[in-house]
């Protein structure tokens, strides 16, 4: 289910690469993307209070809502390597300007993977003068940079589709580190689609704020990531309406998939809270659920320990809520419905057999208003500490 996902669309004007430099190992590392001309950019960053210096440089060039290219590395961060970090970042964006004879303002730097140590900016450098010759605009092209930006992911994250004349791509890494507050991930749309910038920030804030901020991998929001739109205009103008729900669909789209491949997971789980007394309350109630170790623990291990869910429902303090009309649904199934104080003995059972899907949906009602909201998430197994006892060893 993993690796469905519909043929690549690429995007006129826009060519990538995705290469192993030997930044750590020889996966890939590298990756580039660049327009042929100028672009309307907008983007959005961790709100970490100790953002890498991709971030610090990146959040300075599209200040102005102009790029054209995206050089990214994985397997080292630059992040807390203070101001010997900024310069490799201004470096990188450098190197690449100076490779495709563009200004080094137009470049947004990226880097994602281990936090603490130099970047090897000798070796990216080298690899920025060669990339010219690299680039193609090519459907392998454009996966080959979403596998170069993947750390601890399984598969590449990608989404293509079109908006009239236009098309709109994206590819997103992501897998764990993941507790979003405005971004926490790498991720970049490509579109030819002719728009402004300041509408284009506005579309993808609330793009982000309805997909990537509704997800969780294990409650850690990160220093390095950015969501990132780059608009070439080289289609034509088209309806920016039509264009924001195709951006906020891709976005949810990535999303939900960066969820799923959360660090060791095999669940990825859909989370409903309605009849909140305002969306504020829905939200904040859905994230201490889909946020608690225990409601993830039970789901991989398929354990109705639906206790667990009022516990973190009951751990969001501004928001209480009666008990007595409190309801949590599993799937679409009306039987699966637990209401305190009335259980019948098998339905236990049968919820246990429902939470050995791959994906679950689970419905809270708090019988308070007409307020929802949606969140993504997944569940929290061995693999995941072995994976992140083990990440710089």
């Amino acid at each position: 289910m993993r690796n469905k996902r519909a043929p690549l669309l690429t995007v006129p004007g826009f060519s990538w690469l995705g290469k192993n430099i030997g930044i750590k190992d020889d996966t890939l590392d590298f990756a580039v993307a660049c327009s042929r001309v100028p672009c309307a950019a907008a983007g959005v960053f961790t709100r970490n209070n100790f953002p890498g210096a991709p971030v610090i440089v990146g959040r300075e060039h599209v200040r102005d809502g102009r790029l054209q290219a995206v050089v990214v590395n994985s397997k080292n961060a630059n992040v807390a390597t203070g101001a010997d970090g900024i310069e490799d970042a201004r470096r990188m964006c450098r190197g690449i300007a100076a490779a495709l004879g563009i200004e080094a303002t137009l470049v947004l730097p990226g880097s994602t993977g281990v936090i603490g140590r130099p970047l090897p900016i000798a070796i990216i450098e080298a690899a920025c003068r060669e990339a010219p010759a690299e680039l193609a605009a090519t459907p392998e092209a454009l996966e080959r940079f979403a596998r170069a930006i993947m750390t601890t992911d399984t598969y590449p994250k990608t989404v293509s589709l079109r908006i009239g004349p236009a098309t709109l791509a994206g590819v997103a890494k992501g897998a764990g580190m993941i507790e979003p507050n405005l971004a926490t991930m790498l991720v970049y749309f490509f579109t030819d689609a002719q728009l402004e910038a300041a509408p284009l920030q506005r579309m993808l804030a609330r793009a982000v704020d309805r997909s990537f901020n509704r997800i969780s991998v294990d409650s850690d929001t990160s220093t390095s990531d950015m969501v990132a739109v780059l608009a070439n205009g080289l289609a034509g103008a088209v309806d920016s309406h039509a264009f924001e729900a195709a951006l906020s669909e891709a976005s949810i789209s990535l999303a939900k998939a960066v969820a799923r491949d959360g660090e060791g997971a095999t669940t990825l789980i859909e989370l409903t809270v309605s009849e909140a007394p305002s969306a504020e309350a829905a939200l904040v109630i859905a994230k201490a659920v889909i946020n608690s170790p225990l409601v993830k623990t039970a789901i991989y291990g398929a354990d109705p320990n639906w206790g667990r869910i009022v516990m973190a429902i009951g751990k969001a303090f501004d928001y209480p809520v009666p008990l007595e009309g409190l309801r949590i649904a599993f799937g679409d199934d009306p039987s699966l419905t637990i209401a305190a104080g009335r259980l019948e003995p098998e339905t236990l059972q049968r919820i246990s057999a429902y939470l050995k899907n791959e994906e679950v949906a689970i419905h809270i009602r708090l019988g308070q208003g007409s307020n929802s909201e949606r969140v993504w998430g997944c569940d929290l197994t061995e693999q995941y500490v072995k994976i992140n006892a083990e990440y710089t060893t």
